[in-house]
């Protein structure tokens, strides 16, 4: 009796340990499975936005430029959803392997489990011989055992009843563990899948942008100086609205009889409310538009095509459909409307002791002083007649100092 009750603890024990390990390692791996899955369904979300925004109109003639730009984003993010994918894949695979190691102590457990319970049974039918069981009792020498006899009896009946159990409740884990392990199965093979699929795609993508460099590379100097006057537009634009938000701060300090050299907006009580708020809403802002996605990433980055020039973004430039409408991402005031000759023109609006900037606009719906809440239209997106692209240039700036727009606007 006793070996099988030290038989029985053991297994107990040895579930328990084999259940919380594997629960563990399961449940963790489940959270990342789930992180990789979400982000690979954005990535292909992205492309999809990708295609339908810069490639749907490929009758439309786009310069050679714009064209290795557009190409070389998609690869991008393409890359991105092959390396996830790949991730993902190696994840299963690291799933199953565990999942086998634990069917096959499972069954060796289940098999231990059966002996012992057989031999249990076997033994406890042996005692019943001759009324046995009465006899034990009966042959007691005085009240005290007899009664622990009496215990010693129930417990052993209870230890039968419990290694059932167990017998059964293993077997169960044994048959969701051989259907989990088919999904998985069934899962890795259909990454693979896809995943050989957008390798396919990435290659094709990849032959068509070495055809477009070798193009560019006949017109290199052409090439250098169109990514050169663009850039210098764009630093017009940054250095006239990083002037006006300077002016504004010396504007508010001098209304307040502070000093003058104060690189921080003298706020009123509701203004410094507003600029709490956005703080404590950092990361959970709407995007400056309804659809779109970021074609040109913020700070000092390298061409994606020409490495050697060097291109300086105070925001992002987001891609999205035609007559998209410009929406500001918390509640704010127009600080300012400005257009240069040759550009579109920008908003500045002011949200306490930030601005956000909305560049790239062919209609204006605001007016210089108003107040605006989160999501209200501001204007509309200008749409270039030349590459059917429409695009908006949005920033944000702490004072007048330009800070990463990812940072603040929910999953950019």
């Amino acid at each position: 009796m006793m070996s099988f009750r030290v038989s029985f603890s053991f297994n107990i024990i040895a579930s328990l340990v084999l259940f919380m390990f594997i629960g563990e390692s399961l449940l963790a791996q489940d959270q990342r499975q789930q992180n990789l899955e979400a982000q690979r369904k954005r990535l292909q979300q992205e492309i999809k936005q990708i295609n339908t925004l810069l490639f749907s109109n490929e009758k439309r003639k786009k310069s050679v430029l714009t064209q290795v730009e557009d190409l070389s984003l998609k690869i991008n993010v393409r890359r991105r959803l092959i390396r996830v994918t790949n991730e993902q894949a190696n994840r299963l695979t690291q799933q199953i392997n565990v999942n086998q190691r634990s069917i096959s102590q499972q069954r060796k457990e289940l098999e231990a489990l059966k002996k012992d319970y057989s031999e249990m049974i076997l033994k406890s039918y042996q005692s019943k011989s001759g009324q046995s069981r009465m006899m034990f009792l009966f042959s007691s020498e005085n009240f005290l055992q007899a009664y622990k006899r009496f215990q010693y009896l129930k417990q052993y009946s209870s230890f039968r009843k419990k290694q059932g159990e167990l017998i059964s409740e293993k077997t169960q884990v044994l048959q969701e563990l051989n259907i989990s392990l088919l999904d998985q199965k069934h899962k890795k093979e259909n990454l693979v899948k896809q995943n050989r699929a957008a390798e396919e795609q990435y290659r094709q993508e990849q032959n068509s942008q070495e055809s477009l460099v070798q193009e560019l590379k006949k017109k290199g100097r052409n090439f250098i100086s169109q990514i050169k006057r663009k850039q210098k537009k764009t630093n017009e634009i940054n250095k006239e609205i990083q002037k006006l938000i300077r002016e504004a701060i010396i504007a508010s300090n001098k209304a307040a009889g502070k000093k003058r050299n104060s690189k921080v907006f003298s706020l009123t009580p509701e203004d410094q409310l507003i600029s709490d708020n956005i703080i404590a809403n950092k990361g959970k802002l709407p995007w400056p538009v309804e659809q779109g996605v970021v074609i040109q990433r913020f700070g000092r980055q390298p061409h994606p095509v020409v490495k050697t020039a060097i291109i300086q973004s105070n925001g992002v430039t987001i891609a999205t459909p035609k007559n998209a409408q410009a929406r500001a991402v918390f509640d704010g005031k127009v600080m300012s409307i400005i257009g240069f000759k040759g550009s579109n023109p920008s908003v500045l609006i002011q949200h306490g002791n930030y601005i956000t900037t909305y560049s790239n606009l062919g209609e204006v719906y605001v007016t210089k002083g108003q107040k605006v809440i989160p999501k209200e239209a501001i204007g509309k997106v200008f749409t270039n007649p030349e590459t059917g692209k429409t695009e908006l240039k949005f920033s944000v700036f702490k004072a007048s100092t330009p800070v990463n727009p990812k940072g603040w606007i929910y999953r950019m």
